[in-house]
C-alpha cells in the first residue's frame, strides 16, 4: 500500500506544470473531446509506466546493497533539483501523429513522456518498492490526478496555483524520499 501511495503523490505533484500536463492542455484546446483525450493519456501512462517500473525493479534485482540504494536516493534528490526546472510547453507534439483524438493523445503523450521526470520517478519507485503493480498504478493514478483536470479546464488549472510553487512542492517531496533512503543506507552499513 506504501508503493501505492507514495507513487501517487509522488507524480500527481511532479506532473503539475511538467511538459505532458502543458500537452494535455493544448490537446483540450485544440479538440475540445475531454473523453478521448482522457482516455489516450490513460493508456499511453499505463504503457510507459509499466515499462518503467519494469526497469526499476529488475536493474533493483541485479544491482543491490547499499551502493544501490544510495544511488537510489541520490537519483530522487537529483529528481528535487530538477523538479525546479520549468518545463516548456510542447506545442507541436499533438500535431505530429495522424488518427483520431485518442491516437494522437497516447501517441503523444506516450513519446513525450520518455525521458520525463515522472517516468524516471516511475523508475526509481520501482527500483524502491520492488512491485510493478502497485508502483504503474500509483504512478498512473498521479498522472491522472494531474491531467484530469487539465484536460477538463483547460488553461485555467495552470493560474489556480502559481506553477513556481507546485515544482518548489515537487522538488521538496523528492528531496524528503531521496534522503529517507540515503538516511536508511546510512543507517543500515552501521
Amino acid at each position: 500500500m506504501e508503493a501505492l501511495l507514495i507513487s501517487t503523490g509522488v507524480v500527481a505533484i511532479a506532473e503539475i506544470g511538467d511538459k505532458t500536463q502543458l500537452l494535455a492542455i493544448v490537446l483540450a484546446a485544440r479538440f475540445r473531446k475531454p473523453l478521448p483525450i482522457i482516455l489516450g493519456i490513460l493508456v499511453a501512462t499505463l504503457l510507459n509506466h509499466a515499462a518503467a517500473a519494469a526497469i526499476g525493479v529488475v536493474v533493483a534485482k541485479y544491482l543491490s546493497g547499499p551502493l544501490f540504494q544510495g544511488l537510489v536516493g541520490a537519483g530522487f534528490v537529483a529528481m528535487a533539483l530538477w523538479a525546479l526546472i520549468p518545463d516548456k510547453e510542447d506545442d507541436d507534439a499533438g500535431a505530429r501523429t495522424m488518427g483520431g483524438v485518442f491516437l494522437t493523445t497516447l501517441v503523444a503523450f506516450f513519446l513525450v513522456e520518455i525521458g520525463d521526470k515522472t517516468q524516471i520517478a516511475t523508475t526509481l519507485l520501482g527500483a524502491r518498492f520492488q512491485n510493478v503493480a502497485l508502483v504503474t498504478a500509483g504512478t498512473t493514478l498521479g498522472m491522472m490526478a494531474a491531467n484530469v483536470p487539465a484536460v477538463l479546464l483547460g488553461e485555467a488549472v495552470t493560474k489556480v496555483v502559481p506553477l513556481k510553487y507546485v515544482r518548489i512542492g515537487a522538488a521538496i517531496l523528492f528531496g524528503i524520499i531521496g534522503l529517507w533512503v540515503l538516511l536508511a543506507v546510512f543507517a543500515g552499513s552501521r
